[in-house]
């Protein structure tokens, strides 16, 4: 029970630590990357441009706040062998399972064409060309990456293009920064009570504790526990317990505190070059581009078009999978990313329906930057039902007999779930 998940000094297949380590990071550090997707970067650029350091506490605040929501996600997903949604359908009225999913559709799939259509726009900035093209070329790969690469290949290269999102810690080697004023916006709570200022309040949280990612870690612990034939709901496993947890624990602590890491980068990015410059209001891909140049050089055009392209490509698939894997769960039908097309049809349908309807958000006249941080603000009001269903269920019996969700998860949990509540009302009322 009390097996350490991490390597010993060489694994059993005589790896050495690191890599070994390395290959053993899958859904809590993945799901930490693909929320510094294109409408994160937007909305923490957004975030350093309007208030330079000021809203840093929010990164601070929400990385506890990330890791017990996730790692209770990956809890349910673990113990019952079954995903977010099918869990939910054991608890609620299908109805009201169909209303949380088809607003997970809505706001996955505006979320999708923000990023296909900001990676079109990154991507002309750096070759020329027509952006259009470049996103339904984005969008094509990523359907077919989704639909013919099995899971445990495709994981592997979701791995690598993690690494493409710490481009944004280099810039701050080449700027002068107030570390003081850094940490009195990092642990200082300061807004204004104003429409504007708490919209982005609440976009910030939308973007960094989105609704896909719960649906999304939970059905991959599913993946990964189907496998290994060694493995198995901890239901039915119990012995594997200690383990299994203890890897979701550390895992999610690492995947999310590196995710959290990069928003506060990308906050103090746009904080020292557009903010202390006086670009307060980013309207346009290629501004957010322009005005970073003056102190990051022409190297800033390839560290924008990096973070953008690189992320959209890892959170598009996840985007799309999440909300497939939640309709099929509710439907009843075979999911995952391990079958082939022809054994899981609807549920890769899904998929190709949400890219393909994410496609036609790039067609309308809204700036890809505007899109990106609208997609934050939706998530950030979706979020509030789905998390309290979420936590209900974590702590039902019923469902996860012996390993429901422990106190310090239900109360950062809920606390979570009353924050951003709280935060979307006053938004709601101060429009």
């Amino acid at each position: 029970m009390s097996e350490s998940p991490l390597p010993s000094s060489a694994d059993t297949d005589g790896r050495p630590p690191l890599k070994g380590l390395f290959n053993r990071l899958g859904p809590g550090v993945i799901t930490g990357a693909a929320d510094d997707d294109p409408s994160g970067i937007a909305t923490y650029s957004q975030a350093g441009a309007q208030t330079g350091f000021g809203l840093l506490w929010t990164i601070v605040l929400t990385w506890p706040m990330m890791v017990a929501v996730q790692s209770v996600s990956a809890r349910i997903g673990r113990v019952t062998g079954h995903g977010l949604a099918a869990n939910m359908v054991q608890v609620f009225p299908r109805p009201v399972v169909s209303l949380l999913v088809a607003l997970l559709f809505i706001a996955n799939t505006i979320n999708i064409g923000a990023d296909l259509s900001a990676m079109g726009a990154a991507a002309r900035l750096v070759v020329g060309g027509n952006q259009h093209l470049f996103t339904l070329g984005f969008a094509v790969f990523s359907l077919l990456a989704v639909v013919f690469l099995p899971y445990s290949r495709y994981v592997g290269v979701l791995r690598w293009l993690t690494f493409s999102l710490f481009a944004y810690v280099g810039v701050v080697f080449a700027a002068h920064i107030d570390w003081r004023a850094v940490a009195m916006g990092a642990l200082v709570p300061r807004f204004a009570l104003s429409g504007e200022s708490l919209t982005l309040i609440v976009a910030i949280f939308g973007t960094t504790i989105s609704p896909y990612l719960f649906f999304w870690q939970s059905s991959q612990e599913v993946e990964d526990e189907e496998a290994d034939p060694d493995a198995g709901p901890l239901l039915e496993r119990p012995e594997q317990a200690g383990r299994e947890l203890n890897r979701i624990g550390w895992e999610t602590w690492l995947g999310m505190g590196a995710s959290n890491l990069i928003a506060f980068f990308i906050i103090l990015t746009t904080a020292v070059t557009l903010h202390a410059t006086g670009h307060t209001d980013i309207q346009t891909t290629e501004q957010a581009a322009a005005a970073l140049r003056p102190i990051a050089g022409d190297w800033a055009f390839a560290l924008f078009s990096l973070g953008i392209i690189g992320t959209g490509l890892l959170a598009v698939p996840i985007l799309a999978g999440s909300v497939a894997y939640a309709v099929g769960e509710v439907r009843g039908w075979p999911t995952g990313l391990e079958r082939a097309p022809r054994e899981a049809a609807w549920f890769y349908g899904v998929i190709g329906v949400a890219i393909l309807l994410g496609v036609a958000v790039d067609l309308s006249p809204l700036d890809p930057i505007k899109a990106l941080f609208w997609s934050a603000v939706v998530n950030g009001v979706i979020t509030v039902p789905i998390m309290a269903a979420l936590m209900i269920v974590a702590s039902r019996k019923a469902l996860m007999g012996q390993f429901v969700a422990t106190t310090a998860q239900c109360l950062l949990g809920w606390t979570t779930t009353a924050v951003m509540a709280v935060a979307a009302v006053a938004m709601l009322f101060t429009m």
